[in-house]
């Protein structure tokens, strides 16, 4: 039963001897380089023009996976989280822009008054 399932896996149209499987496959490492910066980077230091093209990368390839034939879901999971992670990411730059301005705002009426 295994095996036939495997065979099944191995010799589908968007399994491991064609490309349509390793190209998402490769395309985690985004989303793990995203997901260690959220843990380890500050805010500020997130680039708006690049996580605004892993989020729009994500949500074109979503689609087209799931109009291509053989429909791919190892791309579409892979691009729904890509698109995800951007824009936490986005959210965070977002939040810190919000929240820094708003205290230097304060800091520079508390010097004028």
């Amino acid at each position: 039963m295994a095996s036939s399932k495997f065979q099944a896996f191995y010799n589908h149209p968007a399994g491991p001897k064609t490309i349509h499987f390793w190209a998402p496959t490769f395309k985690w490492a985004l989303n793990i380089a995203n997901v260690f910066d959220i843990s380890t980077k500050p805010a500020e230091t997130v680039s708006y023009p690049q996580q605004a093209a892993l989020a729009c990368s994500g949500l074109i390839w979503a689609k087209n996976s799931t109009v291509i034939t053989p429909k791919n879901w190892n791309l579409f999971g892979v691009s729904i989280v890509t698109f995800a992670t951007a824009s936490y990411q986005i959210s965070r730059k977002f939040q810190y822009e919000l929240i820094h301005k708003s205290s230097v705002g304060k800091n520079v009426e508390d010097t004028l008054v």
